[in-house]
């Protein structure tokens, strides 16, 4: 078992998300930035589909009541274990009765915490993620929650005790698990370059190539989506669309011109024009992108 003593700004449950629910408006949700989430479970010999810790902006304190293999990935976090440095992008051991400190990340947003064994928990349509929008699967982190945790299989085990053992109070720095060699997760920096497809409304706007030719900066964003802050794009056609569907990384532009991109809890129906849509291996760039980062699109018209 997993105790929350302090979660953050917010914790969540987050695996790959439920997919093939969006006609009864239940979108995917699932991880932000699902290549680090991957990773996570890869460091610590989970399949890539389990559920872990999705935390934003750290401040993020655990404590194990049954000793645990873990990993941390996504936004670079300073982590100790009983006040002892504990490596980023590594797995390390965490023993019963220790405590787990999260700091705030150095560069990006979201960090995740893999167990090795994951989370059992109840899924719901198929997913243990936590959709913020929908409220469906389990609440976010609380003080006081409580997490169940399984143990992983002995060749495992076995595996993560052989390469990363505790060598001291400073923890283990190995960089290996297997004969993967770990990259660390790299910031976007104070520009980020986003892949796009335009459509399926890019007739409603004067110039929809603008798109390509501004830079914006992010402003306010969460779990549902990413504000973008810029020169408002004109519009061709006045007043607005019946709802139609909505998918993860639709560039949707409000009344106010300013584009709006959307994440893993997105609604599933909205009546605004579309631009675009992000590629999906870039939307986790704008998951980790801090407010005021830079944010230039490229793409090309149909």
């Amino acid at each position: 078992m997993l105790e929350v003593i302090a979660p953050g700004p917010l914790a969540t449950v987050q695996d790959l998300g439920r997919f093939g629910y969006a006609q009864l408006g239940v979108s995917r949700s699932g991880a932000l930035d699902p290549a680090a989430l991957r990773l996570a479970n890869r460091l610590v010999g989970n399949p890539e589909t389990d559920a872990a810790l999705e935390l934003t902006y750290g401040g993020t304190v655990l404590r194990a009541h049954a000793p645990l293999w873990c990993a941390l990935t996504g936004a670079p976090a300073p982590l100790t274990v009983d006040g002892h440095p504990a490596p980023y992008g590594a797995p390390f051991a965490l023993p019963t009765g220790a405590l787990l400190t999260i700091g705030t990340p150095t560069h990006g947003i979201r960090s995740y915490l893999a167990l090795a064994g994951g989370l059992p928990i109840p899924p719901v349509l198929g997913s243990r993620s936590t959709d913020t929008l929908s409220t469906l699967g389990p609440p976010p982190l609380s003080p006081g929650t409580t997490l169940p945790t399984a143990t992983p299989p002995a060749p495992i085990l076995r595996e993560l005790w052989g390469r990363h053992a505790p060598t001291g109070q400073n923890g283990n720095t190995s960089r290996k698990i297997g004969a993967v060699d770990f990259v660390p997760w790299s910031a976007p920096g104070a520009e980020i370059r986003v892949r796009v497809r335009f459509g399926p409304r890019e007739g409603w706007f004067a110039e929809p190539g603008e798109l390509l030719r501004r830079v914006y900066t992010v402003g306010q964003g969460d779990r549902i989506g990413v504000r973008l802050d810029g020169p408002p794009l004109a519009r061709a056609i006045a007043g607005e669309l019946p709802s139609e569907g909505l998918v993860a990384g639709a560039v949707q532009v409000p009344g106010d011109g300013r584009p709006l991109v959307f994440l893993a809890d997105h609604p599933t129906t909205g009546g605004y024009p579309v631009i675009a849509v992000v590629h999906p291996a870039d939307l986790g760039l704008l998951a980790q992108a801090r407010p005021g980062t830079r944010v230039v699109f490229h793409g090309s018209q149909r």
